[in-house]
């Protein structure tokens, strides 16, 4: 089986070989700990987190880090806006981050490196740039200027290639710091001074801390490797993010490529527009999952390709939830079994082809609809293909019945309400008061729930 994957780097689809069939290594860029994520950071995180569980079904042994990024000069913002230490922000936002992606249903990544536990790593780094020629101390008059290390973008003849960008494009397009300390306009920082009051480590450069780009190679040589078999996130990171840590590891490890394979997700739009803070469009992950399960928010991110453009709307979650409930529907009342994924299935081939999840998605509710009209051992062969297709996408892993269940808004009836009522509505049918029984039927209506008698007796769906 041939796993393809569209390289960013190629700008083609390619047969993924790993450098070691026994121990394949995959880096995703986590997000920055100041605030909550929004649904922007979620795609790379459930996209290559069935990337993950797709590999693990080919190889033995896979190797995924996503780091989270603890000192940036966002944090001390907030930090400082905030009057609150930046471990109390950072140890916040880092547990918020973990419970949104569980609620996504990922899966915990084998590393999960935070930047201020490298130090060390990362001015070993920034010391062998300055060592090859790759990076300067700056000498300014100006003391405030002093302390920064500057990697030296002219220095690496064929800096560009991810985004494939000259220098004279690189300069034009780069969002960087104007600063007269820079031998060249488009040289970014691997080491800042810091101030008193800011966070910082000792130095041969003095007193400072690391740029944002150096932190990702340094812990991925760490945990992974000099070179590593897949570096993937968003698409905003191809430039300036991706290229630099490309220039840094490189440059630093003599010439040995950082990552053979990179992937890249495309960006999600809000109701048609781009979402941005000038907007006002963000939406939270947190928010969002106050409002729906977390499996319609991965049943949404997986429903396109995970390079398309994607637009996110209230009509396309809701639409998202009911085509769940016709899922968990569909193998209602069935014994689970145990997940058996057939790699010669067609929901597998589109997986294997550059993770064609929306194919996939088309296949679960083929098999769903499947299951649901065989017996016997047809129906057992079926949904065991079926759940090793639900487990490789994260979907349809709650118990059906808690799936209809769950409160869907804050003014609903509980449970513990519902059952009470069932069992009223069934004292009143026994005592042949089907005026009371029919009432009882409405107000639980009202309430968003639905009854299904039957002779095993009644159950019930959220509406």
């Amino acid at each position: 089986m041939e796993l393809k994957l569209y390289n960013s780097l190629t700008r083609q689809k390619q047969v993924f070989e790993p450098m070691d069939p026994q121990r394949v290594t995959m880096y995703a860029c986590g997000p920055t700990v100041y605030n909550y994520v929004h649904i922007g950071n979620a795609r790379p995180a459930v996209v290559f987190d069935t990337l993950y569980r797709v590999l693990k079904c080919l190889y033995s042994n896979v190797v995924y880090a996503r780091n989270i990024t603890d000192i940036d000069d966002k944090i001390i913002n907030k930090s400082n806006e905030l009057s609150q230490d930046i471990n109390v922000i950072t140890k916040k936002y880092s547990e918020a981050y973990f419970e949104d992606m569980q609620a996504l249903n990922t899966l915990t990544p084998d590393k999960i490196p935070y930047a201020t536990q490298h130090i060390p790593e990362m001015i070993d780094m920034v010391q062998a740039l300055i060592d090859r020629g790759h990076a300067y101390e700056t000498d300014s008059e100006n003391l405030s200027d002093r302390g920064h290390v500057l990697f030296s973008v002219p220095s690496m003849p064929n800096y560009g290639q991810l985004s494939k960008r000259n220098l004279d494009e690189q300069e034009a397009g780069a969002r960087v710091e104007v600063a007269g300390y820079k031998q060249y306009a488009g040289d970014f920082v691997l080491w800042k001074p810091s101030t008193d009051n800011e966070p910082g480590w000792d130095s041969p450069w003095g007193r400072g801390r690391p740029g944002w780009h150096l932190e990702c190679s340094a812990m991925i040589k760490k945990h992974l490797g000099e070179t590593i078999d897949i570096h993937a996130g968003g698409q905003d990171l191809i430039f300036p993010h991706h290229e630099n840590e490309i220039a840094q590891s490189c440059c630093a490890n003599d010439g040995k490529a950082l990552a053979n394979f990179w992937m890249h997700n495309g960006f999600i739009n809000i109701n048609g527009e781009k979402m941005s803070k000038s907007l006002g469009n963000f939406r939270l992950v947190n928010d969002l999952l106050q409002q729906y399960p977390g499996e319609v928010l991965r049943y949404v991110i997986l429903s396109s390709h995970y390079r398309s453009e994607q637009n996110f709307s209230k009509e396309l979650l809701d639409s998202a939830w009911r085509t769940l409930d016709s899922l968990y529907g569909l193998i209602r009342g069935l014994e689970p079994v145990e997940a058996v994924l057939e790699p010669s299935g067609a929901a597998f081939k589109a997986l294997l082809d550059d993770l064609n999840t929306p194919v996939a998605i088309s296949e679960l509710y083929r098999l769903a609809k499947a299951v649901n009209q065989a017996k016997g051992d047809e129906q057992q062969d079926i949904m065991r293909e079926l759940a090793g297709l639900a487990d490789i996408l994260g979907l349809l892993q709650q118990d059906p019945e808690q799936w209809f269940t769950q409160a869907r808004a804050d003014d609903q009836l509980t449970a513990e309400q519902v059952e009470v009522l069932i069992q009223a509505r069934q004292q009143a049918k026994q005592e042949k008061d089907f005026a009371k029984a029919d009432q009882v039927r409405q107000q639980l209506l009202d309430g968003g729930v639905i009854l299904e008698d039957s002779r095993e007796g009644t159950k019930w769906r959220r509406s």
